[in-house]
């Protein structure tokens, strides 16, 4: 599997943070390459990606889930295999640190360059500047989910 981790600084409380990272179905707007996920219930989603020109389906699972803290993931059907959590780190009252790490497994002789390349760190990292943009520039949250998901 390949490592990715990458963090932002975003100008908005934790908790707007947190809130907008739930709206799974707003990824599109701010994530490269993600055409559409629907939430399918509080613990799975399903994703349509296309990335460089190849599209790709696949199913997620929440695994832990903890308002204001942390989001786990893993797939659980389709064609990619990763895991990986986002955690949440208020700094002040109107600031939030914001760290993805994530496991995938590339497949192909594309996927497997662009993980030594390091083009899915980088990648990553813009979603990462477009998600800040995305919740700086609307000061709120679209919504937000604040179960409680436990592992197990």
């Amino acid at each position: 599997m390949t490592m990715v981790q990458e963090s932002v600084d975003v100008d908005v409380p934790l908790h707007t943070a947190y809130n907008q990272w739930t709206q799974f179905e707003d990824f599109p707007r701010f994530m490269e390459g993600v055409e559409e996920v629907t939430q399918l219930d509080e613990r799975h989603n399903h994703w349509r990606t296309t990335v460089a020109g190849v599209t790709r389906e696949f199913d997620t699972e929440i695994v832990d889930q903890l308002p204001d803290q942390r989001i786990a993931w893993r797939t659980v059907g389709g064609d990619v295999q990763q895991m990986g959590v986002v955690t949440f780190e208020r700094v002040d009252d109107r600031h939030t640190t914001v760290r993805l790490a994530m496991d995938f497994e590339p497949e192909g002789i594309a996927e497997k360059a662009a993980g030594m390349t390091g083009m899915v760190d980088r990648r990553v990292k813009g979603d990462l500047r477009r998600f800040k943009s995305f919740v700086e520039e609307r000061g709120v949250e679209t919504g937000g989910w604040r179960g409680r998901i436990t592992p197990g």
